[in-house]
C-alpha cells in the first residue's frame, strides 16, 4: 500500500480501511518508513511516539498599528505569544500543561539500562548537527528525550511585518504551529484538549486566543517476541551479518495504530533510513546503499516469516 496523506493526517485512510477491510486482510504488516542506527548497525524500531498537532492564533487590536503611536500602550500579540510559548516549559525542561504527564508510562530502570546499551556518540551527534550542546527534560539522556519522553515543540511562528526592509508596526495577530510527541498511554485527543484549555487560560488581558487542532496519532509499541519481529531480526542478520538492535523511535506513524485497530493486525517496523538523510529538511535524501539493502533484505523477511509461521 502506498499512502500519500500521512503528512496531512491521513484523513481518507480510516474510511478506506473500513470499506476494504476484507480485501486488506493479512497476517502481518511490514512498514519501512523508519530507520536504523547506521550503515554498520542494523536496528528494528520497537515503538513510535504519538502526535498532537495544533495551530494557535493570538489576536490583539483589530488591525496592524503604528508602533510609535501605540507601542507601549496596546498589547503586542507577537510579544504575548512568545511569552505564552516560553511558559510551556519550566526550567527543568518539563511541559507545564496541567495533566500532561498523568498517563505517561515510565520505563523501568532495567528498560532504561537496556536502552543505554544502544550505540550512541553524543559528541558525534553534536558535530553532525553543528551544535555546542543539547538540552531537554532533566534526568534523561539525549536518546531517551528523543524516544521515550513526550515533547512540545514550536514548528513555525509568524506575524506582523516580515517583508524586506523595515516597517514599524504593532501587529494585529501572531500565529504558531505546535506539535506534541506523545508516549504510551497518552491519548492525542485528551492532550489536544488539555493544551487548548491551558493555552486559553494563560492568555493575558488584551488578546483573544484561538486553537485549531490539525491532526494526531496514537503511540505504538511492538512486541520483540512476535513472529514478525523475529522474522525481521533474522532477515537483517542475514544481509548485515550481525544481529539488529531493538530501538524505540521518536517519530510518529499514526497509521500503525489505525491498521491494528481496524484490521486487527500487528506491524513490524523494519526501515533502512539514516539520521543523516535530512528528513523534513532541505536536500532530504536516501542513500543507494540503504535502498539496495532494503531490496536485499525484505525478501528474506517473507521467507523467514513463512518458515516461523509454519513452525508455530
Amino acid at each position: 500500500m502506498i499512502e500519500g496523506e500521512e503528512e496531512v493526517g491521513s484523513d481518507s485512510l480510516g474510511e478506506f480501511l473500513e470499506t476494504y477491510k476484507e480485501r486488506l486482510s493479512s497476517d502481518i504488516i511490514l512498514i519501512s518508513d523508519t530507520g536504523m542506527i547506521s550503515r554498520d548497525i542494523p536496528s528494528i524500531q520497537t515503538g513510535l511516539r504519538g502526535l498532537s498537532y495544533v495551530e494557535v492564533e493570538v489576536t490583539g487590536p483589530n488591525r496592524d498599528l503604528h508602533s510609535g503611536v501605540y507601542g507601549g500602550a496596546v498589547v503586542n500579540p507577537i510579544n504575548t505569544l512568545s511569552k505564552m510559548i516560553a511558559s510551556l516549559h519550566d526550567d527543568e525542561g518539563k511541559i507545564t500543561i496541567p495533566g500532561f504527564y498523568d498517563k505517561v508510562i515510565e520505563l523501568s530502570t532495567e528498560e532504561r539500562a537496556a536502552m543505554a546499551e544502544v550505540p550512541f556518540d553524543q559528541e558525534e551527534y553534536n558535530e553532525h548537527l553543528e551544535i555546542d550542546g543539547v538540552n531537554g527534560e532533566k534526568g534523561y539522556s539525549t536518546a531517551e528525550r528523543a524516544s521515550i519522553r513526550p515533547t512540545l515543540d514550536v514548528n513555525g511562528i509568524w506575524g506582523g511585518y516580515i517583508g524586506e526592509g523595515a516597517k514599524t508596526v504593532l501587529p494585529s495577530k501572531a500565529y504558531a504551529k505546535i506539535s506534541m510527541r506523545l508516549v504510551p498511554d497518552q491519548d492525542h485527543h485528551e492532550i489536544t484538549r488539555l493544551f487548548t484549555e491551558h493555552f486559553e487560560t494563560i492568555a493575558p488581558t488584551g488578546v483573544k486566543v484561538k486553537v485549531t487542532p490539525h491532526h494526531g496519532g496514537t503511540p505504538y509499541v511492538t512486541p520483540i517476541d512476535s513472529i514478525g519481529y523475529l522474522a525481521a531480526e533474522k532477515a537483517l542478520e542475514t544481509t548485515f551479518q550481525k544481529k539488529p538492535v531493538p530501538q524505540r523511535g521518536g517519530g510518529s506513524i499514526p497509521i500503525v495504530a489505525l491498521f491494528e485497530s481496524v484490521l486487527g493486525v500487528k506491524s513490524v517496523l523494519m526501515g533502512f533510513g539514516l539520521d543523516s538523510d535530512a528528513i523534513h529538511s532541505p536536500n532530504e535524501h536516501y542513500g543507494l546503499f540503504n535502498y539496495y539493502k532494503g531490496i536485499e533484505t525484505i525478501p528474506y523477511f517473507f521467507k523467514y516469516y513463512t518458515e516461523l509461521s509454519k513452525e508455530s
